[in-house]
Formats: structure tokens, C-alpha cells, sequence
């Protein structure tokens, strides 16, 4: 158990209390704004325990199945979040949760074939993106600010375009796992 696979469990962990402050409902928002901070937080030791498990050459199978797995952790729970506080409309979180699913699904078809699918960088590019979107939408419920409101509204289509090309490029890059020749 290298630092970086450590980093990753941390991440996982810290998604219980996220949604612990998300559920916090106070006048002042201090529940959303430590809830944001949280997952701020969470999303920081996503960029650290990559850099730390390349910069020591101590990238493992764990930690490739692991790391996108505590992506999609934080980043439903954030989604699920959003639409029960109203921010954005379920079938926007659905998109984004079905492709999760998908690649998820050809990950493990893959791993019962002795494959590892590690992290795309359209997957990375999609990781970044929807964090963004997500703090910003955070932010957006905390401080009513209308170019704020723009920037996460954008924010949010361009993540959900991405989600959806690198869905589409995971599949036709491992379309091998899935052949119905096997």
C-alpha cells in the first residue's frame, strides 16, 4: 500500500462527510461551504496521488482500478447532490452517471480478462472539467453571483460533452474487450 493508493482511499473516505455537509441546512450555508471545501480537498489528492505515484514509479493495478473508482465516488455523489439541492436537472446527472457506469462495465469485463484500462486522458480531461463544474455549481448555491451562474452553467455543458466523447473514446479504443467474437 504506497502513498498514492492511500491518497485514493482518503479520497474515497472523504465522500461520506462530504455528503454529510451537503445535508446541512443552515441559513448562512456554512453546511455547503465546508461541504465544498471538502470536496475541494478531495479533488486535490485526486492531482496528487497521480503525480506522487509517477514521480516515485509506483503506479499499480490497484491503483489504476482504484483511482478512477474514487473519481466517480465523488463525482456522483457531488452530481446526486446538485439535483437534490436543485442546481442542476436529473437527466444531466444521469448522462454523466450512466457513461461512469459504462466504463466502469468495461473495466471489469476487461480485469476478467486479465486487462487493466487505465485512466484515458479524455478521461483525465473529463475528471478535471467536471470538478471544475461541480465547485463552481457549489459555489453558485453559497454566493448568488450572475456571471458565476454563466461560468457554471457553461461549465456544466462543456463537462457534460467531454463525459460524453471520452465515454465514446474508451470504447472504441478497448472495442477488443467487448468483441462478440470472444
Amino acid at each position: 500500500m504506497n502513498l498514492a493508493n492511500k491518497l485514493t482511499i482518503i479520497r474515497i473516505f472523504l465522500v461520506p462527510i462530504f455528503l454529510v455537509f451537503v445535508s446541512i441546512n443552515t441559513a448562512n450555508n456554512v453546511g455547503l461551504i465546508v461541504a465544498t471545501l471538502i470536496f475541494i480537498i478531495a479533488a486535490i489528492t485526486d492531482k496528487l496521488d497521480g503525480y506522487i505515484a509517477r514521480s516515485r514509479n509506483q503506479i499499480t493495478s490497484f491503483g489504476k482500478f482504484l483511482d478512477p473508482l474514487a473519481d466517480k465516488l465523488l463525482v456522483s455523489s457531488a452530481l446526486v447532490s446538485l439535483v437534490e439541492l436543485g442546481s442542476i436537472s436529473a437527466w444531466f446527472c444521469m448522462v454523466i452517471i450512466a457513461r461512469e457506469f459504462a466504463v466502469t462495465g468495461l473495466r471489469t469485463v476487461a480485469a476478467a480478462e486479465g486487462n487493466v484500462i487505465a485512466a484515458s486522458e479524455w478521461g483525465k480531461i473529463k475528471t478535471v472539467i467536471q470538478i471544475v463544474a461541480i465547485i463552481a455549481a457549489f459555489l453558485d448555491l453559497i454566493v448568488a453571483n450572475t456571471f458565476l451562474h454563466y461560468f457554471t452553467v457553461f461549465s456544466l455543458y462543456v463537462a457534460l460533452i467531454i463525459t460524453i466523447i471520452s465515454g465514446i473514446d474508451y470504447f472504441v479504443k478497448n472495442k477488443n474487450t467487448i468483441s462478440v467474437d470472444k
